[in-house]
């Protein structure tokens, strides 16, 4: 089972791990079928080569002891793109556990929101995803929730930055 959905069924089936608010399982689709571009959350290393055409830099694959995985930060700074990259094993083939955009990416989600889109294209964009709590907590717009979703934050009303997976554990 990938970390990803395995730190995800705890979080389902541990009453009070996630600030006392439970989650169906539903509340995860937006997060198993969103895509940046090609780039998706679970996508192995090899495919990733393909999709991004910009010199990478790795950071250490570091061990987690909160799942007991090795993390590694991939940076593709040329594109404007960051990826969490996670592993079982040191050294072993990785996949995606979260995507972060900045300019100069031209990466676009499913619903075609990109970097300098304007919020309102988002807010319609994602309005059935909009999670008003969570995005009153952090101040950028939320479409699912903190846990696994897409996160936006805005500059003069356009988008700055696209982050397509948890940022809360």
């Amino acid at each position: 089972m990938k970390f990803a959905a395995l730190l995800s069924l705890v979080w389902l089936v541990t009453p009070g791990l996630m600030c006392s608010t439970t989650f169906a399982a539903g509340e995860f689709a937006l997060l198993r079928e969103e895509r940046i571009g090609s780039l998706r959350i679970g996508l192995p290393e090899k495919d990733i080569l393909k999709a991004v055409n910009c010199s990478l830099t790795r950071g250490p694959d570091e061990l987690w002891g909160a799942d007991g995985a090795y993390h590694q930060k991939w940076e593709y700074v040329g594109c404007g793109v960051t990826l969490s990259m996670v592993s079982e094993k040191k050294g072993a083939a990785k996949s995606i556990e979260s995507i972060s955009i900045v300019s100069p990416s031209t990466l676009s989600t499913k619903k075609n929101i990109q970097i300098g889109s304007a919020k309102q294209e988002v807010i319609k964009a994602y309005k059935f995803h909009w999670n008003k709590e969570d995005s009153k907590l952090s101040g950028a717009y939320v479409a699912g929730f903190i846990y696994g979703g897409l996160i936006f934050t805005f500059k003069a009303n356009k988008v700055d930055s696209i982050f397509l997976g948890a940022t809360a554990e």
